[in-house]
């Protein structure tokens, strides 16, 4: 499928970019992580590396010609791939591309500058770095980690922090070279693309009030800056309050209440209720031995009620739960979902494993046999291997399977490509491999995109049976439970089997009863019979 690239954003400042020089010609081969093209924004002339694989089949931007950010650079995808209509859909833009932009005169610099002057006072040398848009459709970022502290001092090119988007956790790399003056957005907080991120300038500069008094909605504009900071005065004096010890003030059924941080721990460790509590520290504040020697006491009938606080822990959602939850929710109530349960004899499966793991240096895994004969089943039931659109359902030719991976802020699906074609071994490595990433928040954008069917599998957490929303726009999804000895019928006789559970979640805008079903008996057939995926 052609990927369509964007000018990117690759300073915090760029509105648009300037094509120095294309390293590939239409037609050319490209692998991720090639250079694609040298771009001249504001600052500097930069490496544009390609996130994606294929063959340039456009180029929206010739070389010494300048585009806005966002518009049209190229497209990438399969060789003789129709991509009309998306030039189509640019032409709007990159019809007024034929022209490089006149660059502004002096006269006109001078009285933006002056405009912007008159607005506020920033003080020579300051750069205010704002929230990158560090992907297509990231509206906001959360900084993940500050690798740089306030007053630490930064070079051109030193990675500043690691920003969480909607597809990823990034590096983002400073443009310039100072001490960090001013952080706008902490770690843990999230905030819209073109907020102050941080400001850098010479060490000791005053820096106070510009955080909140800057608006970057229009850089270019000479109101972009709302409110004026006023430099201090030389009345104005510093004085130093001598510290005192940290008191936490916290307010109970309307009554306030003094308690040091590490007594309110213990309190809440216990379950003691504050009101009941009586501080010997200064000004009646509770402090930690109160907590020690605090007594419960049993009313006069005797019946003892226990007491503690209600309290909640809150826990910011990251960017990307936010986008699971999103996607989940759109996918649960737009898609008609329904399941179809089978129960499978294993006992030929774990034969074939053992045999083929007691070759030297392999080792596959049941998810690797599901995996693959998931594959096999689509190439057969190609109706499941599909998704909706409001004209048309689209059938993948191609088979690209997502394996979920639970990591601490949700769920990741990262993506086999051409599954079918994998052997065991194959499919083992690339999961094992995916699956590091994704814990290890490395994942790029596009090992996540493409998929046309998911496996989830819970049975290494013991899990029987379970159902699965549907990955959007996937028609269907594969829960996989755990293998379970039990009693079975063989050969009229009751005997100790193996067998595990599958449910397949499908849309029934695209994937009917009797089409599931089949896709399951064959399904069953390659599980049961795992010789028969070696024809």
């Amino acid at each position: 499928m052609a990927e369509v690239i964007n000018m990117p954003r690759l300073s915090d400042t760029m509105e648009e970019g300037t094509v120095a020089k294309w390293l590939f010609k239409v037609g050319e081969k490209v692998s991720e992580g090639d250079i694609l093209a040298e771009i001249e924004t504001d600052k500097a002339t930069m490496e544009f590396e390609s996130f994606n694989e294929g063959t340039l089949l456009h180029v929206g931007v010739q070389e010494g010609e300048t585009a806005p950010v966002d518009v049209l650079l190229a497209i990438i995808g399969d060789p003789e791939e129709d991509i009309s209509g998306l030039i189509n859909a640019d032409n709007s833009v990159t019809t007024e591309l034929n022209v490089k932009a006149e660059p502004t005169s002096s006269s006109e610099t001078k009285t933006t500058e002056s405009n912007k002057s008159a607005q506020v006072t920033i003080p020579n040398g300051v750069e205010i770095i704002t929230m990158p848009r560090l992907s297509d459709t990231m509206e906001e970022g959360t900084v993940a980690t500050w690798n740089k502290k306030e007053g630490d001092s930064v070079k051109e090119g030193d990675i500043l922090a690691e920003i969480e988007t909607d597809k990823a956790t990034m590096e983002f790399e400073s443009f310039y070279s100072g001490v960090l003056l001013a952080i706008g957005v902490k770690e843990g907080e999230t905030a819209l693309v073109d907020s102050v991120l941080a400001i850098i300038g010479p060490k000791g500069t005053d820096v106070a009030g510009l955080i909140e008094n800057y608006s970057s909605k229009d850089k270019n504009s000479s109101n972009q800056v709302e409110k004026k900071i006023e430099a201090p005065t030389v009345e104005e004096v510093k004085t130093e309050v001598p510290k005192t010890p940290e008191v936490l003030n916290t307010t109970t059924s309307n009554q306030r209440i003094f308690i040091s941080p590490l007594a309110k721990k213990l309190a809440e460790e216990k379950g003691i209720n504050l009101l009941q509590l009586k501080g010997s520290g200064e000004q009646g504040r509770i402090i930690k031995r109160d907590i020690e020697n605090y007594q419960p006491t049993l009313s006069t009938s005797a019946h003892y009620t226990p007491v503690g606080e209600e309290i909640f822990e809150e826990v910011k959602n990251s960017q990307m739960r936010k986008v699971i939850a999103k996607r989940l929710g759109e996918s649960k109530f737009m898609a008609p979902h329904y399941y179809l349960t089978i129960e499978l004899n294993m006992d030929s499966a774990i034969s074939a494993r053992a045999a083929i793991n007691s070759e030297p240096n392999v080792k596959i895994s049941f998810n690797d046999m599901v995996v693959k004969a998931s594959a096999m089943a689509l190439r057969k039931h190609p109706k499941v291997n599909s998704h909706w659109t409001d004209t048309a359902t689209l059938i993948a030719k191609h088979i690209h399977i997502g394996v979920a991976v639970a990591v601490d802020d949700g769920l990741l699906v990262p993506v086999l490509k051409f599954a079918d074609q994998m052997t065991y071994s194959q499919i083992g490595t690339n999961v094992k491999d995916l699956a590091g990433k994704a814990r290890n928040k490395k994942l790029t954008p596009t090992e996540m995109e493409g998929s046309t069917f998911t496996v989830s599998n819970l049975g290494m957490f013991g899990i029987k049976e379970f159902t699965s929303i549907i990955n959007q726009p996937n028609s269907a999804i594969l829960s996989v439970g755990a293998i379970v000895q039990k009693p079975i019928v063989k050969d009229g006789q009751i005997v100790v089997g193996n067998t595990m559970t599958v449910t397949l979640a499908c849309d029934h805008r695209t994937v009917d009863g009797a089409t599931g079903a089949s896709f399951l008996q064959t399904f069953r057939k390659y599980v049961e019979n795992p010789v028969t995926m070696f024809v």
